[in-house]
């Protein structure tokens, strides 16, 4: 069960990591295991549909030929190593990364892109080390759009790298239940956000970082910063868990539509009754959406270190 003391953990520092450059890729693994969950069980390559897997690797070999036209370009590694990722291969993406680092070891965005699968592989303090040198990096540089890999129906790209940087790093300090940390880093996503999209995912794990430190007063005032209705593309599902956090919605009232949201807004929901005392009913949310096996997932990922605690 669910313990309520679980809202205010402390955090102790954690060792000095080695350089980000200097770090291994992965670790040894079974044969098809990707990663190994956080309370110890092997994680395969989720499964896609037939045709979205061949689109995938069409894409992908595209990027490979662009790759090996030009080994030492850094863009057409990053893509290859994206692509990757959309076909659960993780570690292979690491290990692009990685590669690419060697040869451009001042480029933000292959810190940023290998942090981020640093997450999804359960490795916290990789993905720490990684992103708080992209942020380094760039830091006093102006932003830029990052383009998308997997588009939205609008085909608008709604985020830029700083903010990936921010939000990401933000994120991996959540997980890890560094909630001072993570307040701070999404803090810096949310100022630096261009649209509300980014605006309304920043600001509902920056709402859930302050209300795991107790800060309620800042949390409700975050809530009446927030845009009460935003012009979004892609975040609906954030925004509506806001609404559920501003006491305008109930939990059946959310849409779950795709497998990410889903998981999206069952992490929210059960963060929503741990805060109103529902422990049981939370512990009960999570165990559902680690069962679901969406492991890539953020609110799986989340829903795994809240049970792991």
């Amino acid at each position: 069960m669910i313990k309520l003391a679980w809202l205010f953990v402390s955090v102790v520092a954690c060792a000095k990591s080695p350089p980000p450059q200097m770090q291994p890729a992965t670790t040894a693994l079974p044969e098809g295991v990707e990663a190994t969950s956080l309370s110890g069980q092997p994680l395969r390559a989720p499964e896609l549909a037939a045709e979205e897997r061949a689109k995938r690797e069409r894409q992908l070999a595209d990027a490979r030929a662009k790759l090996d036209a030009n080994p030492r370009d850094a863009e057409a590694a990053i893509w290859v190593g994206r692509r990757l990722g959309y076909l659960g291969r993780f570690r292979d993406a690491v290990t692009v990364f990685s590669d690419a680092i060697t040869n451009h070891p001042a480029d933000a965005r292959l810190f940023r892109h290998r942090g981020h699968r640093f997450i999804t592989l359960r490795q916290f303090d990789r993905a720490i080390a990684d992103l708080s040198r992209a942020a380094e990096l760039r830091r006093n540089q102006p932003d830029e759009v990052e383009p998308d890999g997997m588009p939205n129906p609008s085909n608008i790209p709604t985020s830029t790298l700083h903010g990936n940087i921010y939000y990401h790093l933000a994120l991996a300090h959540y997980l890890k239940a560094d909630f001072a940390a993570s307040e701070r880093e999404f803090r810096t996503a949310l100022d630096i956000a261009t649209n509300d999209d980014s605006r309304v995912a920043a600001g509902y794990w920056l709402y859930l970082a302050q209300r795991r430190q107790r800060k309620v007063s800042d949390a409700s005032a975050l809530l009446a910063k927030l845009p009460a209705q935003p012009q979004l593309l892609e975040n609906h599902a954030y925004n509506e868990l806001l609404q559920l956090f501003r006491a305008q919605a109930r939990p059946e009232q959310l849409a779950q539509s795709t497998d990410l949201d889903r998981d999206t807004v069952g992490y929210g929901v059960a963060m929503w009754r741990l805060l109103h005392g529902e422990a049981d009913a939370a512990s009960a949310d999570l165990r559902a959406i680690v069962g679901r096996g969406n492991w890539p997932a953020f609110g799986s990922i989340a829903a795994e270190a809240e049970l792991a605690r």
